[in-house]
């Protein structure tokens, strides 16, 4: 009778160890599924702040700056088309994270979303850099070629100009650097919490 007891008492133990085994896993599951979702939604609100200071140039400040200076039409049209064109990556890069589904999907999956979206970044990165170079070389063929109604001569205004332009450009680099690196900090927080996960699929 007492062997009996004693089984039975095992038995009890054993199944609520169990049960608390299990509910740790969830535990562990839940803390891991958020911490790579709140790496996913800065990584898309990181995005998003890029996406709306773009549209804030394209609609505001492009059409301020072309009321205030001596600019021609069609200089103004390849600054507004060469900022419209950069928009391509950024809304290819809110499709892929828009598809990201961690209750949804397998780790398999997300992990290859994230790879295109790596692979989307770098793209960005050489198609920034070849727009911006076009864009100026055809900006400034216009201005100084066609532009028959302003006489550009080199003088103090058109060097604090020329200064003030790339001292934009290098705020502009170095925002860029950093967003760089915050988004790289992101991807491999949402790296290793796929890492993670995938045990709990297999």
């Amino acid at each position: 009778m007492e062997l009996e007891e004693l089984k039975a008492g095992w038995n009890v133990l054993d199944a609520r160890l169990q049960e608390q085994e299990v509910v740790n896993l969830r535990l562990v599951k839940e803390m891991i599924t958020h911490r790579t979702q709140t790496a996913h939604e800065a990584l898309y609100k990181l995005n998003l702040r890029n996406f709306v200071v773009a549209a804030v140039m394209i609609c505001v400040v492009g059409p301020w700056i072309y009321a205030q200076t001596p600019i021609s039409p069609v200089s103004f049209a390849i600054l507004e088309v060469a900022m419209l064109v950069g928009l391509v990556p950024q809304v290819w890069k809110f499709a892929l994270l828009s598809r990201f589904d961690l209750e949804g999907k397998q780790c398999n999956e997300l992990w290859s979303l994230m790879l295109r979206y790596k692979q989307a970044c770098h793209r960005e990165t050489l198609w920034a850099v070849a727009g911006f170079a076009l864009a100026a070389v055809a900006f400034y063929v216009s201005e100084l070629g066609f532009n028959t109604e302003v006489h550009y001569v080199l003088s103090s205004k058109v060097v604090l100009v020329v200064v003030f332009t790339l001292l934009t450009l290098g705020l502009a680099c170095a925002v860029g650097l950093w967003q760089y690196h915050r988004n790289e900090a992101q991807l491999r927080e949402i790296a290793h919490g796929l890492e993670e996960l995938k045990d709990f699929q297999s």
